[in-house]
């Protein structure tokens, strides 16, 4: 069965959409790195929860979700369902999707003036989508099995 919008075009909106959304999923621990290191109640903190929350809920949120629309509706045009990088892949995005809950989780705690961690924690999380994206592109592009 096709779908209206053809094959090609999907998977460019699907690259586009997940271009999006790594950029914000490294961008948002590196400003929580930031973040740790003004007083709570300053400038500098409110300026970070004002920027915290608009990369979030205006690049990151719509980007996941578009990311996921538009790559589901690939693998259903390409057949992918029953492949095993497919199903390796949707592991791994498992792995992003609870990555992106706890930025979420954690934003919130800052915007409450009651984070719980310190900047090194935030620096070794902001390498975690890294991973995980190292490796979706591998099981995407080589699909070894």
């Amino acid at each position: 069965m096709t779908f209206p919008i053809p094959y090609e075009w999907l998977k460019a909106l699907h690259v586009m959409s997940v271009i999006a959304w790594m950029a914000g999923m490294f961008y948002l621990p590196r400003l929580y790195v930031y973040h740790c290191k003004a007083e709570k109640g300053s400038v500098q903190s409110e300026t970070f929860k004002i920027m915290e929350r608009r990369l979030l809920r205006a690049i990151i949120n719509p980007a996941m979700i578009s990311s996921w629309l538009f790559g589901l509706l690939l693998a259903w045009q390409g057949g992918h369902f029953s492949a095993g990088w497919f199903h390796g892949k949707l592991l791994l995005l498992l792995g992003m999707q609870i990555i992106h809950a706890g930025y979420a989780r954690w934003r919130r705690h800052f915007a409450e003036d009651a984070n719980r961690h310190d900047e090194r924690f935030y620096r070794i999380m902001n390498e975690v989508p890294t991973l995980l994206m190292i490796g979706i592109v591998i099981l995407v592009i080589v699909k070894p099995f």
